[in-house]
């Protein structure tokens, strides 16, 4: 079946401080800023650009689910589990505030780690399936 998505191109971040969140994606997970001012960033990173908005400092892209989790909106993924588990370790090494590797009950596993903003990402061991258009 063919349809007329292909694919994600973008997604956006509430941030704080601009500057300050683009600087962070670049150091701790290596973004490249593409561009920059007082309300956004553009970065690109994982094969995708990521909008870097300038919010108010409560706002995150956190959710909560139904059993009152709070959840997380984006997760990366790596080739592998020591792949996953390097990377945790570097992410720790750089003062990034990373959780536990967890096995969900699905194949592979998972961690969750906070942007400079309080933003949730989750990186998973295994790669999906390449869909095609």
């Amino acid at each position: 079946m063919n349809h007329p998505l292909i694919r994600v191109g973008t997604i956006y971040l509430p941030v704080q401080e601009v500057d300050r969140s683009a600087v962070w994606y670049k150091e701790k997970l290596g973004a490249v800023i593409h561009y920059k001012d007082e309300q956004k960033a553009i970065i690109g990173l994982a094969d995708i650009s990521i909008f870097l908005v300038k919010s108010s400092p409560e706002q995150t892209s956190n959710f909560v689910d139904e059993d009152g989790s709070d959840r997380f909106a984006i997760t990366f993924e790596v080739d592998g589990k020591e792949a996953l588990r390097s990377l945790q370790e570097e992410l720790k090494d750089k003062g990034v505030e990373v959780g536990e590797i967890e096995d969900r009950g699905h194949p592979g596993l998972n961690f969750v780690f906070e942007d400079v903003n309080g933003n949730r990402l989750d990186v998973w061991s295994e790669l999906s399936p390449d869909y095609g258009g």
